[in-house]
């Protein structure tokens, strides 16, 4: 059995008014811990992963919602494109990292190189296969110069995916969330499955180990991010 296979995607808050509470409490926690980090030698490196309408970006929302901006960056991560298209393909992740006391946050991350361009066949098996290794290496300095980094993949089931695409298409709101893509990703989820269980083998290292989040609830699930962030940034 797969690790995804093992959450437990049943997990969530009773009524809307505990989740508040809760979601406050972690989130004071937080802006006090930046207030430290500010004044530290480290930074922080956030990556999120996971299914499509997992739920990253309200994740990542409720993350940064009390914090300070000038302390923190977002990416989000599109297919290379221009210079980036012509470069070794952790080169743009170079060039947006924080610096010292900042804080930068990646909507999808340098794992694109082994999920969607190993499934697309956008990398060759030799490309991605090796990306491992460079992987770590690449997470073991930033560790290593004083950086925390810490990643999620948000877990939801396929029939949750389907309900929040169907959702998203319903709504004037939200319809440029769904894509072509999304629906073709879809297609390939097994797939996706596959590769996702080699990165969590290959990957988990004690420099940066992997936070798997329960997200078919979304109040469950950013709680919970906000959780694995307060006690990676503990020792500050």
């Amino acid at each position: 059995m797969g690790r995804l296979e093992k959450v437990d995607l049943t997990q969530k808050f009773d009524n809307q008014h505990d989740y508040e509470k809760e979601l406050k409490h972690l989130q004071l926690k937080l802006l006090d811990l930046e207030q430290k980090l500010r004044n530290s030698k480290r930074s922080v490196v956030i990556g999120y992963e996971g299914w499509d309408a997992a739920g990253k970006g309200g994740n990542i929302k409720r993350v940064i919602e009390r914090l300070d901006p000038r302390g923190y960056r977002v990416h989000a991560i599109a297919a290379p494109e221009g210079v980036e298209a012509r470069m070794n393909y952790l080169w743009r992740f170079w060039e947006r990292l924080p610096a010292h006391g900042q804080i930068s946050i990646f909507d999808r991350t340098w794992y694109g190189r082994v999920l969607v361009e190993r499934v697309e066949k956008f990398a060759t098996k030799d490309e991605w296969s090796r990306a491992y290794e460079e992987i770590n290496e690449f997470e073991r300095t930033l560790v290593k110069d004083g950086t925390i980094v810490i990643k999620f993949w948000i877990h939801i089931s396929k029939e949750e995916q389907i309900k929040r695409f169907k959702e998203r298409e319903d709504s004037p709101f939200k319809k440029w969330k769904i894509t072509p893509d999304d629906w073709r990703n879809r297609d390939k989820w097994d797939q996706y499955l596959v590769a996702a269980e080699d990165m969590f083998e290959k990957t988990d290292t004690p420099d940066a180990p992997w936070n798997i989040i329960a997200g078919e609830y979304k109040w469950w699930a950013r709680t919970s991010a906000l959780k694995a962030i307060l006690h990676a940034l503990r020792d500050l």
